[in-house]
């Protein structure tokens, strides 16, 4: 009871309750910003990776059954990315605990992270183009089930299951983008409690991995969940008269930057690439949505908005 009094507990549930609220306001999967933080709070790497699979595991329960009861996901793919998915995810802590030594394994895990968060600062940001496209394109959704692609489907699970069992990252954003792309006509709550869904098992089996192999550290794991929670349910009531436009602009800068950082880039090259993003991706993003035909800065035209 005492480790969970101390100032390093209380660090780590201050900052898993704000991720909570990211979460909560645009639905993002919290490793992407959940185990780098606490990687930065001192937190050793293989801890962070077992302890936040774990409490996502929790969380993504959660919200599956909320979208199970209001039958929206499309269980025949759910359970095709599982078959990829799940024994990958679970393989994760055992390639971790094979690279070698402790400090081996932290240098392994920091660069895979590093990468891993660069990567899916690049699929966010497709995924925000693809959902600008979708509603600047009519918003018209068939209510037709989509041929299910066996193979494609099975793929995406298994690299999505490697990426989430080895560094805890990538299951919000490298499956839906692919599923974005594989399945185009899949409605929006549909498409969302598909991802849950099947994010349970491969979170669930990629936290089995790592606790076999790692173990669970309390002082980490539940100062997690007390400030995740309350922290997504918050931000789940605040997305309604929050930005969504600017916020997953600005994950995307708080991505890329913290992969950089994590890579070993040096913080004068990290600050001006920041500096950069900061400035000109608005313009960017800007001009992207005057080709699409709506104003560059109106932030709430091109939200995706799911139904209540």
């Amino acid at each position: 009871m005492n480790d969970l009094l101390t100032t390093s507990a209380l660090s780590v549930l201050v900052v898993a309750f704000g991720v909570g609220i990211v979460v909560g306001l645009t639905g993002m999967g919290g490793g992407a910003l959940m185990t780098p933080a606490l990687i930065l709070l001192g937190v050793n790497p293989t801890a962070a990776v077992a302890n936040d699979l774990v409490a996502a595991s929790i969380n993504k329960s959660v919200g599956a059954t909320v979208h199970w009861r209001r039958g929206s996901p499309n269980l025949r793919l759910a359970g095709l990315l599982m078959v990829g998915s799940v024994p990958f995810a679970f393989a994760g802590g055992f390639i971790v605990k094979s690279v070698g030594d402790a400090a081996a394994q932290q240098d392994f895990l920091t660069t895979m992270i590093g990468y891993a968060l660069l990567f899916t600062a690049g699929t966010y940001t497709l995924r925000m183009y693809l959902q600008l496209r979708y509603v600047t394109g009519g918003n018209v959704v068939s209510d037709d089930e989509p041929r299910i692609r066996v193979v494609p489907t099975v793929l995406v699970g298994a690299v999505g299951g490697l990426l989430v069992g080895i560094t805890s990252v990538g299951s919000g954003s490298l499956i839906m983008v692919a599923l974005l792309l594989i399945y185009p006509t899949l409605s929006a709550v549909r498409l969302v409690g598909t991802d849950l869904v099947q994010a349970v098992p491969l979170v669930l089996a990629a936290a089995v991995g790592h606790v076999v192999t790692e173990g669970v550290t309390w002082p980490v794991l539940i100062p997690l969940i007390l400030g995740g929670t309350p922290g997504t349910f918050l931000g789940a009531k605040m997305a309604a008269w929050v930005s969504q436009s600017v916020i997953r602009r600005g994950i995307v800068i708080v991505l890329s930057i913290t992969g950089l950082k994590m890579l070993g880039v040096p913080p004068e090259w990290v600050g001006i690439i920041g500096a950069g993003l900061l400035l000109l991706g608005p313009l960017v993003w800007g001009f992207v949505r005057q080709r699409r035909g709506i104003p560059a800065f109106d932030n709430n035209a091109a939200a995706w908005r799911l139904p209540d």
